[in-house]
């Protein structure tokens, strides 16, 4: 079996203060290696630091975090032992929170506090908080007993606070047994962009800030984004390099989330280069360039046709890497004695794919990149390959046979059948149909399913001649 490891895309080499800021966007179909490639580039920019006392470990989490964001780490914390409703003796009581209070030096006016954050980011059809400052981001909702719980699509944006418990974790656990514990310094930060994402998410934007007397007294100020962060800590450690890594970058509306900083994102335009540009950020007016010692790496799902195009103004500040599907990667796994090469079974699909849906229809890799048996490969396409390939065709039968090389095949060793079928051949349409289906009757005459053979794993898909069969390229 050959080794599983991803083969680096693009050379990486540890960056130098005085290198020149680099802007590249890696772009592919999907699962072709674009997000293991951002990780890889932030090993890159992490250095390990001094060891620390393990009592220093929560003050270390909640530092640069507010009030906002230590309430939500709290129930994350909290949810994962099994307790989502939480009531606010609860959350005072935390030692997240017991730090954060002891840095703001606050003794006093607690519970208000916690009882602010919660009301002020409650949902806005809330049946039980009644609050008439609330944020236009919701994180939190309260049942009739008083107890309070994250909602469901607040996980979303709370994957870098998820991620850093994580890690405070794995770091506690290190130091058990021991007064100290290994620390990393991440000099990166990394966001998902989505529909949604906006300039007051990336850059800056007006977020309520509670008062030290409770709810009455929450006030609106400017908060720095994600990339304002992390500019300002390259802007105080000009002898490191920092990267801001961006996966799916042209899921959101590029334009609008880095506004004026389109321009200065260039290299030659940053803080004292040669054509360096400032600029008055929009809510708070105060003059701002992007640091030299800031890299951008980004993510671009090329497959994707629902999403508005990246704006041509953003490709020309920025190298694109193209991250083909790399079938080299794969595994040969064993079928009663018999070879499957999973990367010739991609090489036979993809190309079958390019000649009737385009190349941006392929499949990447990583579809198949972690399989070791049959069963496992089975599972691959009766719950990942084969549904992709139908949306992208549409569920047109013939097609779908054709990239399965199922027109002159038995019946009994067809991946893809039509959902309707005649009674000889005792296929039934399963879950799996294209098609709707209503008290057990399929709607439509048109659509596929998928072999129930295959989904038992029995008959022909029990043998590797099946599979092999995908090796078979159309000239």
């Amino acid at each position: 079996m050959r080794p599983l490891s991803h083969k680096q895309i693009y050379p990486i080499q540890s960056p130098t203060a005085n290198q020149a800021a680099v802007n590249v966007i890696y772009s592919g179909v999907a699962g072709s290696g674009k997000t293991y490639q951002l990780l890889q580039i932030a090993k890159h920019y992490s250095d390990s630091l001094p060891a620390i006392n393990q009592d220093s470990l929560v003050a270390q989490l909640v530092s640069p975090l507010s009030w906002r964001e230590v309430v939500c780490l709290i129930l994350l914390d909290m949810q994962s032992e099994e307790q989502d409703l939480v009531k606010v003796p609860q959350i005072v009581a935390h030692e997240f929170f017991v730090a954060k209070a002891a840095q703001n030096a606050r003794a006093k006016n607690l519970n208000n506090t916690v009882w602010s954050v919660l009301q002020t980011h409650s949902a806005a059809d809330s049946k039980t908080v009644v609050c008439d400052n609330r944020a236009s981001q919701a994180y939190f909702d309260k049942d009739d007993s008083g107890a309070w719980y994250l909602l469901a699509d607040s996980s979303s944006v709370l994957v870098d606070l998820q991620q850093q418990l994580a890690d405070f974790y794995q770091a506690r656990c290190d130091s058990q047994g021991s007064d100290t514990s290994p620390m990393f310094n991440e000099r990166y930060s990394m966001v998902s962009f989505h529909q949604a994402y906006g300039y007051e998410e990336f850059v800056e934007g007006i977020s309520p800030v509670m008062g030290a007397h409770g709810a009455s007294q929450v006030s609106y100020e400017v908060q720095d984004g994600a990339f304002l962060q992390l500019c300002q800590r390259a802007a105080n450690d000009p002898e490191q390099r920092y990267a801001m890594l961006i996966d799916e970058i042209n899921r959101a509306n590029v334009a609008r989330v880095l506004g004026e900083l389109l321009s200065l994102i260039e290299p030659d335009k940053r803080a004292g280069q040669t054509n360096a540009m400032t600029v008055k950020l929009a809510y708070s007016g105060r003059a701002f360039s992007v640091p030299a010692n800031v890299d951008i790496y980004a993510t671009m799902n090329t497959q994707d046709h629902s999403l508005a195009p990246l704006d041509m103004a953003l490709r020309r500040r920025f190298r694109f890497i193209d991250c083909p599907p790399q079938p080299e990667l794969l595994a040969t796994i064993r079928v009663d004695g018999e070879a499957v090469d999973l990367g010739r079974l991609l090489t036979g699909l993809n190309q079958r794919i390019i000649q009737t849906l385009g190349i941006e229809a392929q499949l990447g890799h990583a579809f198949l990149f972690n399989i070791k048996d049959l069963s496992q490969l089975q599972t691959a396409l009766i719950e990942q390959i084969i549904p992709q390939l139908a949306q992208a065709s549409g569920g047109q039968l013939g097609l779908l046979q054709y990239l399965f090389n199922d027109e002159l095949q038995p019946f009994a060793a067809q991946f893809i059948h039509a959902a309707h079928t005649d009674d000889q051949h005792s296929a039934e349409p399963s879950l799996f149909s294209a098609n709707p289906v209503f008290g057990g009757q399929n709607i439509s005459v048109s659509g596929y399913v998928i072999n129930s053979d295959l989904l038992a794993g029995k008959g022909e898909f029990a043998k590797a001649a099946v599979y092999q069969r995908l090796y078979w390229l159309r000239a």
